[in-house]
C-alpha cells in the first residue's frame, strides 16, 4: 500500500508539474502574441499619424497657394481699376442717374 500511495502521489505530482508547464507555456506564448499585436498595433497608429499630418500640410499648402493667388487677382484687379476711366456720377442736370433742375425737350426720357 506504502508502494502504491507513493507511486499515485508521485504521479500526482507529475501531472500537475506538466500542467504547471503547459500553463506557462500558454502564457509565454500569449506574452509574445501580446507583444507582437502591440507593437503592429503601434505601428498603425504611427502610420496614421504620419498619413494626417501629410494630409494637414497639403491643405495648408493649397490653402496658401489660394491665398497667394487671390492676393495676385486682387493686385491686378487694383492696378487695372486705377487706370480705368470713373463714371460721371453727378453729372449736370443727372445727379444720381435721375434728370433734376433744368428741364428741356433734350432731358426727357420716356420710359
Amino acid at each position: 500500500e506504502r508502494r502504491e500511495r507513493e507511486r499515485k502521489l508521485s504521479k500526482e505530482m507529475a501531472e500537475k508539474a506538466t500542467r504547471e508547464l503547459e500553463k506557462m507555456q500558454l502564457q509565454e506564448k500569449a506574452e509574445v502574441k501580446y507583444k507582437e499585436w502591440l507593437k503592429k498595433k503601434r505601428a498603425e497608429e504611427a502610420e496614421k499619424k504620419k498619413k494626417e499630418k501629410e494630409k494637414e500640410k497639403e491643405r495648408e499648402a493649397e490653402l496658401q497657394e489660394k491665398k497667394e493667388r487671390s492676393e495676385k487677382i486682387f493686385k491686378e484687379w487694383l492696378h487695372n481699376a486705377r487706370s480705368k476711366p470713373r463714371p460721371v456720377l453727378n453729372g449736370y442736370g443727372f445727379p444720381h442717374g435721375k434728370s433734376t433742375g433744368l428741364y428741356s425737350y433734350c432731358t426727357y426720357v420716356v420710359s
